[in-house]
């Protein structure tokens, strides 16, 4: 199961976010989603679990605090597929 991991402080990694959740069961990974251009945190990350210890970490940590923040932690929804850019549009010359 996908778990969406959000409010997170912006000094946390990939790395702690694994140790966050480890208590819980087997992580299968961990990511903190970072800005492409800077390389910081945006603040939110994903871990993949098992579904029973998903479930578990889930309820155990949705608005635990961490450095001073409320976690929103909870199943992640699947984001549709995203519409190509580029500007093909058609109708363009050959």
């Amino acid at each position: 199961m996908k778990i969406y991991v959000g409010n997170l402080p912006w000094r946390v990694d990939d790395a702690e976010l694994e140790q966050l959740f480890s208590p819980y069961g087997s992580v299968d990974s961990a990511r903190v989603i970072t800005d492409r251009e800077t390389g910081r945190s945006r603040g939110f990350g994903f871990v993949e679990m098992n579904n029973s210890d998903a479930q578990n970490a889930i309820s155990e940590l949705n608005g635990k605090d961490m450095g001073g923040r409320p976690l929103r932690v909870n199943e992640a929804n699947e984001r549709p597929p995203r519409r190509g850019g580029g500007g093909g549009g058609g109708g363009g010359r050959f």
